[in-house]
């Protein structure tokens, strides 16, 4: 079926391309798309933090007895980011192009850093440790609606 990374990584990937469309119909102020992007974009983020937060991190904290380690660290920054999509929601909903981008430019930053310590760090992990259940636990996020 592959590996956690693979699978995470792909989906960053697409969560990235959502954000990126958003964020060039804000800057041209084509307000219906942006919206309408940026709903997509927040729907993929719900759902992909969920399959972190339900499903890998559990597993994850099992198997090793730490909960206090990466998986803290990662859901401290899925908050922060929440934060950021709250207030670009408004943004968007206010059709407010400067607040829009400057969220935008600081959600940005703060994504790729926190893709690259899942990526190179917490991913690899997982899939050495999970590594006999590693296809049921990518089955298990799919699953998630």
């Amino acid at each position: 079926m592959g590996t956690i990374l693979n699978f995470l990584a792909s989906d960053h990937h697409a969560c990235d391309d959502l954000f990126a469309t958003a964020e060039a119909a804000a800057a041209e102020k084509n307000w219906d798309g942006a919206r309408s992007l940026f709903e997509r974009f927040q729907a993929a983020m719900a759902h992909h933090l969920a399959m972190e937060e339900t499903v890998l991190f559990p597993a994850f904290e099992a198997r090793t007895g730490n909960a206090m380690g990466p998986t803290q660290v990662m859901r401290m920054e899925h908050e922060q980011m929440r934060g950021l999509l709250r207030d670009m929601a408004g943004a968007v909903a206010a059709g407010d192009r400067n607040a829009y981008l400057g969220l935008s430019e600081t959600l940005n930053m703060l994504m790729q850093q926190h893709n690259l310590k899942e990526e190179n760090m917490l991913y690899p992990m997982s899939d050495q440790v999970l590594g006999g259940d590693r296809d049921d636990l990518i089955r298990a996020m799919q699953a998630l609606a």
